[in-house]
């Protein structure tokens, strides 16, 4: 890592807009809240994606890749949707996202009461597609909206939050995907559940009153996005992100397949890894929103950096030598739980406070870094079935965590002025 000593502790309030707002009323913060959950839908793409595995007989390759068309819009949308934002405004551009995240839970549904098999797998990639894409939108616009809802020594803590509330989601997906499964034989059923709640996400912000800052008009652009990164501290920021959701999503995905290889669980019970993954992240998330107003984002990101590395401790322990018992397993989902559910929030605050005059620009850019999920996965397939084990996948996933824990390292105060 290049000139690792850059990265900001600490940057001056400079946000006048919610300073405005002082303590944000409930009624104007709980659709804000009920946004990040429908943000964590696309967590159940993990969940899912083992269950198309199974109904459709695919490899862990192939079932993969269904993680990549989902994160590949980060890639492609990141910046177009910082630029539609500047132009609608933030809460215009989360209602947009909610919308195309409705109607990607809408699609599995008509496909599994479709009875032709080729039907339904294309109605599932194309869900997939449309969650990404949402969630694109929904990354760009909802964390910058909630800059007008937080004075900026809190945003840390604003943003953990509702991290918080975006965990909760992915935690009870795979619940209830597994309730539905072994209750009425069909796991999709999460579904219209989901479905409902989008919906109703989508009437409550509609209706909310949030004072935006004002756009500023024709400054947004893609060269200018892309040029941030030549900006050390949002470079280091940047590739944060990218390996935090590259090992979010890879484990979402590959915990099951690692218990299943080592135990006699079957994929209803091994399933439920998913849930002990991000119960511990919920948690997290939840003590991280309040540890964060007392406790530095140095400090924070030191103890993350930490219980990460013990993650991969256990999960090479687990899955590389015989005869080690499950709850080593499960005692790796927990420190990966913990250890990950703050570092999304310290690296793009981080990166939104350096340079708070180009909020925008810089929230597009960092969004551009979930392609993470896009890239880990399919790694993480690919070197599973080299070796025949999910040692493989723990191997490329190691790589996400020793960067995470080589930032923590270096991690140091910037100062009180930029």
């Amino acid at each position: 890592m290049s000139n690792p000593q850059t990265v900001p502790e600490d940057v001056p309030a400079q946000n006048a807009a919610a300073d405005k707002h002082g303590s944000t009323p409930f009624t104007v913060l709980l659709p804000v809240m009920m946004s990040f959950f429908v943000m964590g839908f696309v967590d159940l793409v993990g969940t899912a994606s083992n269950y198309v595995q199974s109904d459709f007989g695919l490899s862990d390759s192939v079932s993969n890749v269904f993680t990549t068309m989902v994160f590949f819009w980060f890639l492609v949308l990141s910046v177009p949707a910082g630029i539609l934002m500047n132009r609608i405004g933030r809460r215009h551009t989360v209602l947009v996202s909610i919308a195309v995240t409705a109607l990607g839970c809408l699609l599995p549904i008509i496909g599994y009461l479709t009875p032709v098999k080729g039907v339904q797998l294309v109605l599932i990639v194309v869900s997939f597609c449309l969650l990404g894409i949402g969630n694109t939108f929904m990354q760009v616009s909802l964390n910058p909206l909630v800059g007008n809802l937080a004075r900026d020594e809190k945003l840390a803590g604003m943003l953990t939050f509702g991290q918080f509330v975006k965990a909760i989601a992915s935690f009870i997906a795979p619940l209830i995907a597994g309730w539905a499964a072994v209750t009425f034989g069909r796991w999709w059923l999460l579904y219209p559940i989901y479905l409902v709640v989008a919906v109703l996400a989508f009437a409550m912000l509609n209706f909310d009153d949030i004072e935006e800052n004002a756009p500023d008009a024709g400054r947004t652009s893609i060269s200018g996005c892309f040029a941030l990164l030549r900006n050390p501290v949002i470079l280091l920021c940047f590739l944060g992100i990218v390996c935090h959701v590259g090992v979010d999503v890879g484990i979402n995905a590959t915990a099951p397949k690692i218990l299943m290889e080592r135990s006699s669980l079957g994929l209803e019970a091994a399933g439920g890894a998913t849930s002990v993954y991000f119960a511990f992240r919920t948690f997290g998330c939840l003590s991280g929103s309040m540890l964060l107003q007392r406790f530095s984002r140095k400090a924070m990101l030191r103890v993350c950096g930490a219980l990460m590395a013990a993650s991969a401790l256990c999960f090479l322990l687990f899955s590389g030598m015989d005869g080690m018992p499950v709850w080593l397993a499960y005692a790796g989902l927990a420190f990966v739980g913990l250890g990950n559910a703050n570092v999304f929030s310290i690296m793009l605050t981080t990166g939104l406070l350096h340079l708070p005059e180009r909020q925008n620009e810089v929230s597009g850019l960092m969004m551009i870094g979930l392609i993470g999920g896009a890239i880990f996965p399919p790694l993480m397939g690919l070197a599973s079935d080299a070796m025949g084990m999910q040692l493989g996948a723990i191997l490329v996933m190691g790589v996400g965590v020793a960067y995470i824990g080589g930032m923590a390292l270096f991690f140091r105060a910037y100062g009180a002025t930029r």
